[in-house]
């Protein structure tokens, strides 16, 4: 679907439930929305806008829940730093005992800030540097997910030069389609990520006897906001048909990686249960007697953010409506580079008609659009806004285009709201300049 396509599609009102209804930590107290304790309208004032706000309750609810889904299954929750790298968020998932899901030197720095200790953190990424996988190499990570021939050696020759075995799995390329847009699919052919079957396959007998690669595992991942267990299932029978194939050959593996890509509902996606997810991995993973690594992101924190946002204007061109926003593509780039639909909802619930807008940003590009033709109601200039499901992808992934100062980050806890991220200031976008 382009980019023009998704924008233009017309959405019944029908077809529109109120987000609350199935967001963990929001709900409506009479026609105020809260997060946790917390109003919205209120944390917008306090805070200004635009800012991300986080409900912790939503982000243990979920850990939880998927930590108790694999049962007495020997497993390790690896939470995707990309997805949400924030310290603030990451202290929560390091409270509950999770582990973490690295794709560079940066997100490795983040966890060492906060203390995350070297042994509950695998590394992911097409494209390590020298630096990386040595920086890695001391802190004595989990797990390296080697994803090219020419990596590998990388890795033996960092290896050798600090005189330590690398703890090392090969992420296979499955061939398999899945994600929910083009650019989120990861376990295809033609996709950049992995290494094919074959090249695998002489890799771990290649380096079966080495001196320094230790061969603990082996690892999938075929994309993200998958919306049905066919394709994991697809994925993980060739996985463990591979896993038995080296056992055959003398190399037995101790964890089976299979990454993460469950999605979340946005709008009226009807995404499998993390129960039904869990069982339909763990029954792959229990005959192979492997500790099963799972690398979930979105599915952990994606429904516990929103963006707040207030209007600055509306306006009418030749019969159609305009809402223009405080907050923009810049701030968050979904919509404009996965064809994302978001829901956005006024903070403060009234009744009456659903008129119809496009929602859009100040930023000088017809892209800058987060949705059209959406039945959002009457509103007017300070009013405030809320857009759902903003808690992954979304401030990891915003810029200052247009000389725009970042957003502010806010983490709620029961009746407390507290800055996790300052808004950035003028003078920070000329910082280094």
């Amino acid at each position: 679907m382009s980019a023009a396509s998704s924008h233009s599609r017309s959405f019944h009102s029908a077809e529109v439930v109120d987000p609350a209804s199935y967001t963990p930590g929001f709900s409506y107290r009479g026609s105020q929305l809260y997060c946790e304790g917390v109003s919205v309208a209120a944390a917008a004032k306090k805070f200004g806008t635009p800012a991300y706000l986080y409900s912790r309750a939503s982000i243990e609810q979920a850990y939880r829940r998927m930590d108790s889904a694999f049962g007495a299954l020997p497993h390790t929750i690896c939470y995707a730093v990309k997805a949400n790298s924030n310290l603030g968020i990451l202290r929560v998932f390091a409270a509950l005992g999770s582990g973490f899901d690295i794709v560079s030197g940066g997100e490795l720095y983040r966890l060492r800030r906060i203390g995350v200790p070297g042994n509950r953190i695998v590394f992911s990424g097409v494209g390590k540097s020298r630096e990386e996988i040595r920086e890695a190499l001391r802190t004595r990570i989990l797990l390296f997910n080697v994803e090219s021939p020419a990596e590998l050696d990388l890795l033996v020759s960092e290896a050798s030069r600090l005189r330590v075995r690398a703890a090392a799995s090969i992420r296979v390329n499955p061939d398999v389609k899945a994600g929910g847009h083009r650019h989120i699919s990861t376990g295809h052919h033609s996709h950049k990520f992995g290494i094919d079957w074959d090249t695998a396959r002489g890799l771990y007998l290649q380096y079966k006897d080495s001196r320094w690669i230790d061969w603990q595992g082996v690892s999938a991942h075929i994309g993200s906001q998958i919306l049905s267990l066919a394709p994991h299932r697809r994925a993980l029978a060739r996985l463990a048909g591979f896993v038995r194939e080296l056992r055959a050959k003398g190399i037995t593996l101790r964890y089976l990686d299979c990454g993460g890509g469950l999605g979340i509902r946005y709008t009226s996606e009807q995404p499998p249960e993390k129960a039904a997810w869990a069982a339909e991995l763990a029954r792959v993973a229990q005959p192979l007697g492997c500790h099963l690594l799972v690398e979930p992101g979105r599915s952990l924190i994606g429904p516990a953010g929103v963006l707040l946002m207030r209007v600055l204007y509306t306006k009418q061109n030749r019969g159609k409506k305009f809402v223009i926003a405080d907050a923009a593509m810049n701030d968050f780039m979904r919509p404009a580079l996965y064809d994302a639909t978001h829901p956005i909802t006024r903070a403060k619930r009234s009744a009456g008609a659903l008129a119809r807008a496009d929602i859009v940003g100040p930023v000088c590009e017809s892209g800058d659009c987060f949705v059209q033709d959406w039945p959002l109601g009457e509103v007017a200039p300070e009013d405030v806004l809320v857009l759902w499901g903003a808690g992954a992808y979304g401030f990891v992934e915003a810029s200052n285009y247009n000389s725009r100062p970042r957003p502010a980050e806010i983490l709620v806890d029961g009746n407390k709201a507290r800055v996790i991220r300052r808004r950035e200031s003028r003078a920070d976008l000329i910082r280094g300049e």
